[in-house]
C-alpha cells in the first residue's frame, strides 16, 4: 500500500502527561477526523498502520501506511471509530503517545508527541530513545 504522508516528531518537555494506562497511543479529535477522511477515499482500507524505520539523522523515523487488515502483532487502538493499527516493531517507540494532525500555511502533517523520546532532529523528522 502506498504511504499516506509526512509525520512529525515532537518530545514532550516538562512533567508526566496523563495519558490512560491502557492506550498504546492517543488520538486527537483533529487526527481523527484526519483518519475518517483517508479512510473514506480508500473504500478497502480499514484504518491506519504506524511503524518506525531506521532512517533520519537522528536513527528512527514513524512511517505511515493505509492498512487492509490487522497484521498478526500489531497492536489494534480503536478511538472514534478510528482503527490505528501500530507495528510490532513500534509498540515500545510509541507508549504514551498523541497523535496529532496539525494543518498550517505551509504544511499539513501528523505530528507525533511522544514523551519517550531523548531527542530530535533540527526538521522534527526522526528522532531517538
Amino acid at each position: 500500500m502506498a504511504a499516506v504522508g509526512r509525520a512529525t516528531v515532537r518530545a514532550v518537555k516538562g512533567g508526566k502527561r496523563m495519558i490512560p494506562s491502557r492506550a498504546a497511543l492517543v488520538l486527537t479529535q483533529s487526527a481523527i477526523a484526519k483518519i475518517k477522511s483517508l479512510i473514506k477515499e480508500q473504500p478497502e482500507v480499514v484504518g491506519l498502520r504506524v511503524g518506525v524505520k531506521t532512517r533520519g539523522c537522528n536513527g528512527l523515523t514513524y512511517t505511515l501506511d493505509y492498512a487492509k487488515d490487522k497484521a498478526k502483532f500489531d497492536e489494534e487502538v480503536k478511538q472514534d471509530g478510528v482503527k490505528v493499527f501500530i507495528d510490532s516493531k513500534a509498540q515500545l517507540t510509541l507508549l504514551g503517545t498523541e497523535m496529532d494532525y496539525v494543518e498550517s500555511k505551509l504544511s499539513s502533517e501528523f505530528v507525533f508527541n511522544n514523551p519517550n523520546i531523548k531527542g530530535t532532529c533540527g526538521c522534527g523528522e526522526s528522532f531517538n530513545l
